[in-house]
Parts: C-alpha cells; structure tokens; sequence
C-alpha cells in the first residue's frame, strides 16, 4: 500500500509540475511577445505579479519533492507548515483572479488557456496535493502569522516600485487611480484574506488529521 501511495504521488507530481512550468513559461513567452514595452522592462513586470511569483514557487516545490525529495530543499517543501503556506498563497491567486479581475479582460487562444492554467487548475491541482499527500497533524494556529510575511513583502516592494516606475501590476493597487488610502485599505483586505484563508486551512487540517485518530 505504501508503495502503491508513493507511486501515485510521484505521477501526481510529475503531471503536476510539466502543467505549472508549461503555463508559466508559456505566459512568459506571450508577455515577451505581447509586450508594450522594451524587454528588461517586460520581464520585471512579468516577474512581479503575485501570480507569477506563486506559480513558480509551486512549480519549484513540485519539482523539488519530485526529484530531490531527501535533500535539504526537499525537507523544506515536505514540510507540512510550509505546503499548507504555498496552499493558502496559490488558492488566494485562484480566489482574487475569479472574484475580481476575470471580468476585466477577454483573453482568447493560447493566453485564455494559460490564464485558466495560471488561475483555476494549478490552484484545485495544488490543493488536492494538499489534501491528499501532505500529513496535517503539526499545522498549528500560530503558523498562521509566519506565513503572512510573503504577502506582507510583496505589497511593500509593489507599493514602492510602483512609486518610482508608475507601473501597477494589479488595479486594486493602482495608487495614480485610487490614492493611498484606498490602495491602503485594498491591502489591509488581502492581509485579512490570507489570515482567514490559512485559519481555514489550519482548521480543514486540524479536523481532518483528527477524524484520522
């Protein structure tokens, strides 16, 4: 059983991390090709959407565990605290794409694909991962505050790369458009999202790894 339960998350992580690299280098590729301005330029403001950022961070776990699963780097993704981090940062992508900014554009063709890649199935990809294979007896309440340290880092480097380049990657944050106290208060909302997503989270694991007892 054990092995037949290692062989199948291994398959899970094979397909799992070829959809993630594939979408983002694909997206990659389009925002070169689509760009509205020079390349450097391009690729910083490729690589500072919270999506992308995230994405890549899945897609980094799901290789690692898969190929160096005994290494340092896979002892830290194996961790309970940490996959239930990536969970909470992957599924608030999923939530804040569906909820708030679908609506804003029409991609078609590779890009529509892409973007539900991006956005839908690697977030349901990655918390059937984690409620499948990942052991949730450790979770604890307080984990909850470490992992707002990513997020809480972003919105600061956002914020104030937005000062100097003017370029927002997120509308909810456009301080020319919104002011900051209203881009403020966007970002107190996201904060108070990723608590109560990892409180969920915490307590899916807590009640899960109890009905297992």
């Amino acid at each position: 059983m054990e092995i037949q339960s290692t062989k199948a998350r291994q398959i899970f992580l094979a397909i799992s991390a070829a959809i993630v690299w594939f979408s983002v280098i694909a997206q990659l590729y389009l925002s070169i090709v689509n760009r509205l301005a020079p390349v450097a330029e391009a690729l910083t403001r490729f690589f500072t959407y919270f999506t992308i950022q995230t994405n890549i961070l899945v897609a980094t776990c799901f290789t690692v565990l898969l190929l160096k699963p005994v290494s340092d780097w896979g002892k830290f993704f194996s961790s309970p605290r940490v996959l239930t981090a990536i969970c909470t940062y992957i599924t608030f992508v999923g939530l804040t794409y569906n909820l708030l900014l679908r609506q804003l554009w029409q991609p078609t063709g590779l890009q529509q694909v892409v973007d539900e890649l991006l956005h839908s199935a690697i977030p349901i990809i990655f918390i059937l991962y984690w409620l499948i294979f990942v052991p949730k007896a450790g979770l604890q309440w307080k984990n909850i505050f470490t992992w707002l340290i990513y997020p809480v880092i972003y919105i600061v480097i956002v914020l104030i790369r937005e000062a100097i380049s003017g370029y927002y990657p997120y509308p909810f944050i456009d301080v020319n458009n919104l002011g900051y106290p209203r881009v403020f208060l966007n970002g107190f909302g996201l904060i108070i999202t990723f608590l109560l997503l990892s409180s969920l989270f915490v307590a899916i694991g807590k009640l899960m790894s109890r009905n297992i007892r």
